[in-house]
């Protein structure tokens, strides 16, 4: 990570009981092993960007169990991919986030900037856009279809809006303003991200401190 970033790192405060199979019932040392096996598995495959890699039977193959222990473990598809987003968002990566340091807001804008683009380089951020961009796209028919997934992606949006408020204490910004650079930030990085590759001409330091700069002048401007 570039630039002055970190005075301690927080952990994503998500306390969660220990896993259980399906239905409920308390997972053995063996169960668990196989659940973290295929959790990994599947986000190796969701890693790659591939389309083809948002298939639980791919993932069941992969990892060398049957379509029975996809059920006995997470129930169904939509079980599984909600426990891969459920293990992205607790292990360390872009849902594990750092407490401001600069005194400027200015300086902290640099700090989140620099702080999402590591997330975006992770293999977490990748497989999790893997799975979103792969699975129904209408929020509605997404929340229908994959109801545990859609409610992991919320959890994981909302930990994202609560962690950004707090990025910013002790400095005076605007709220409102703060929660539009909240909105935007993700998707504009996202976007320079991708630029990176596809463009030969983009100086992509430059956009990023311009982005920076027009960040801090909307939040500072009265």
């Amino acid at each position: 990570m570039t630039g002055p970033m970190v005075t301690r790192v927080i952990d994503v405060n998500f306390a969660v009981p220990p896993p259980t199979s399906a239905k409920g019932q308390r997972l053995t040392p063996k169960g668990l092993e196989t659940r973290r096996q295929m959790l990994e598995v599947a986000l190796s495959l969701l890693a790659t960007g591939d389309s083809d890699a948002v298939s639980a039977n791919l993932v069941a193959k992969s990892a060398g169990v049957s379509w029975g222990t996809v059920q006995h473990q997470f129930g169904d598809a939509d079980g599984l991919w909600a426990a891969v987003m459920e293990h992205i968002r607790m292990s360390s990566g872009p849902v594990v986030w750092a407490v401001g340091k600069s005194p400027t807001v200015e300086g902290r804008v640099k700090e989140v900037v620099d702080l999402l683009w590591k997330a975006f380089d992770s293999p977490y951020a990748a497989a999790s856009i893997t799975l979103r961009t792969n699975l129904p796209r209408e929020l509605d028919e997404f929340r229908k279809a994959f109801p545990l997934t859609a409610a992991e992606f919320m959890t994981l949006d909302a930990h994202w809006a609560r962690e950004f408020t707090r990025f910013f204490d002790g400095l005076k910004v605007d709220k409102k303003r703060a929660a539009r650079v909240c909105a935007l930030l993700p998707g504009a990085l996202r976007g320079l991200h991708s630029e990176q590759v596809m463009s030969m001409h983009t100086n992509i330091a430059d956009a990023r401190r311009g982005l920076t700069e027009s960040i801090t002048l909307y939040l500072t401007t009265k």
